[in-house]
């Protein structure tokens, strides 16, 4: 296009369906937090179980997104989108109609399945329907999508699982797929190529080290950190397999990387282009995208669950206690692309860090077991403030790197970081909270002299988890507990619930502060010198 030619403006219309696509999944996922007290009762499982099933859909998307972005450059893009979202759309039926919490898990996987194609088709229908400006207005568009999913599932899904029920919740991920469906035909994409090799030995690499990276980290609590538990399936030489799965996950991760380097050096076309890693910038933004993800992840999982379960209140509850956070979030994803040309990325993801960092902190100090209170919303409003600005620009920063042809390569690494990180990040804040409660709860009840030991060896201290008041007196009255030692055992565990979650905060807060190192290496463009989003030479261009 020549200097005097203006910009050719395509209808809006098939970003709609995309916008809308970014929304279910989003929606699916936070509809899982929201619908954790309705699960618990139904299935008569502990808030662990569910959370597994948010795993699940992670583990799954991470584990096949790279695999996905080469199916649709094989097959074509709008066709293979079409298809994964008839199978979104099964997956919800089932959600809605599953008996047992098996069901739900498997519906999450089946979800996580579609999600890993849908993922990198948004990035490269958006890059073969829009260019220019219009292109940067519809990738700056997936993030504001993303926060109205977690706010639209928190608000309806929370007022469907207080007056009709949790199942009801998933009817809106049905007609959401319908209309993405539908909306789908107003897209336009290249035919697919079907020359393209797809290698699936790396495939293969990258699924098991995912695998093994999340089933370590989601049962470091149940198998043991590092001695085997007793709930361990096997041990090695008295060594939990939890961090064993671990490492052999980083291993594998390593020997993904050498795989796909080598392909490339002997002109073979790898699962992705490692040029989507090749400056310290997109390497510092996938860091900080895992971080910010995963921290996000963790509080999603954390408030539902101190609200529905340990204060035994309501779906509709935990909305309004995430609303500040969400809508926040979304507002701030909005408007965070209006400070692209004042201020260089490295300045606006080490602000947000330091914002997630001080709120964090400020909320293990001020939370009590009200949620409501003003301290607390205020935390909440700071922690979404640097949350929605850091998800947007690390996005922004490793679109705005790579070219056009490598859209579909950068949106598989986008889904492969965001949805390990959320699968990390809840099994981690799982894990984290019901070890620490656990220790709390063992060390109180031992120097507790309301609680002799005959009693307290009728209550399984290792399988601690997080129960009401009212559900832990029934267990109590099964005992041989007097009424002041059942008065005695709830405030103990009320105390030791409360230390748990502040603990936790911190530790969250810890990683936050860790994330300003990465943040500090994102680019540094100079006002208005942000690369093309078409995909100029971005990498050329040494930050300044």
């Amino acid at each position: 296009m020549t200097a005097t030619e203006a910009p050719v403006r395509t209808s809006w219309a098939p970003m709609i369906g995309l916008f809308l696509a970014q929304v279910l999944m989003s929606y699916n996922v936070a509809a899982l937090p929201v619908s954790i007290g309705g699960m618990v009762d139904d299935f008569n499982v502990p808030p662990t179980d569910v959370s597994t099933a948010v795993v699940t859909y992670g583990l799954v998307v991470a584990a096949l997104v790279m695999l996905g972005a080469k199916l649709g450059q094989r097959i074509g893009w709008v066709m293979v989108f079409r298809a994964v979202v008839v199978v979104f759309a099964v997956s919800a039926l089932t959600m809605i109609f599953a008996p047992a919490v098996g069901w739900v898990i498997f519906a999450q996987a089946l979800a996580g399945a579609s999600a890993a194609i849908i993922v990198p088709s948004l990035v490269a229908l958006i890059a073969e329907n829009y260019r220019g400006a219009q292109q940067a207005t519809a990738i700056g568009s997936l993030g504001s999508a993303r926060a109205l999913g977690g706010v639209s599932a928190f608000l309806i899904g929370g007022s469907l699982a207080t007056l009709v029920g949790w199942r009801q919740v998933f009817i809106l991920v049905l007609v959401i797929a319908v209309a993405v469906f539908v909306l789908s035909f107003r897209l336009r994409s290249d035919a697919g190529d079907p020359t393209i090799k797809i290698d699936f030995g790396a495939a293969l690499i990258i699924g098991a080290a995912i695998v093994l990276l999340t089933l370590g980290v989601n049962n470091l609590n149940g198998w043991g950190l590092l001695r085997a538990d007793s709930g361990a399936p096997f041990s090695v030489v008295g060594l939990s397999p939890a961090p064993i799965l671990i490492v052999a996950g980083i291993v594998l991760a390593q020997i993904f990387f050498l795989w796909s380097r080598r392909r490339t050096e002997t002109g073979k076309v790898p699962l992705v282009s490692l040029s989507v890693f090749g400056s310290a910038g997109e390497r510092a933004a996938i860091y900080a995208m895992f971080l910010v993800v995963a921290m996000e992840a963790a509080l999603n999982f954390t408030v539902p669950l101190y609200i529905q379960i340990v204060q035994g209140r309501t779906p509709f509850d935990t909305s309004l206690a995430m609303l500040p956070f969400n809508l926040t979030v979304l507002i701030t994803a909005i408007l965070v692309v209006r400070l692209y040309d004042r201020f260089p990325p490295r300045t606006i993801g080490m602000a947000g860090f330091g914002l997630t960092t001080i709120s964090l902190v400020w909320l293990s100090v001020v939370v009590t077991n009200n949620w409501e209170t003003l301290p607390t919303i205020l935390g909440l409003i700071t922690f979404g403030i640097g949350q929605g600005a850091l998800v947007t620009l690390v996005f922004n920063v490793l679109v705005t790197a790579s070219p056009k042809e490598l859209a579909g390569d950068v949106g598989s690494v986008r889904g492969t970081v965001q949805n390990l990180a959320s699968a990390v990040g809840t099994a981690v804040a799982g894990a984290l909270l019901v070890g620490i409660l656990s220790a709390n709860v063992a060390t109180a009840a031992a120097a507790h002299v309301e609680l002799p030991p005959q009693l307290v060896a009728q209550v399984d201290l290792d399988k601690t988890n997080f129960v009401s008041n009212d559900r832990l007196r029934e267990i109590l009255a099964g005992t041989d507990a007097t009424p002041a030692q059942v008065d005695a055992a709830v405030g103990l565990n009320e105390d030791a619930r409360l230390r748990a979650l502040r603990l936790g905060l911190l530790v969250l807060a810890a990683l936050s502060a860790l994330a300003i190192v990465p943040a500090a290496r994102l680019p540094r463009y100079l006002p208005g010198d942000v690369p093309d989003q078409a995909g100029s030479d971005a990498r050329t261009r040494e930050p300044v």
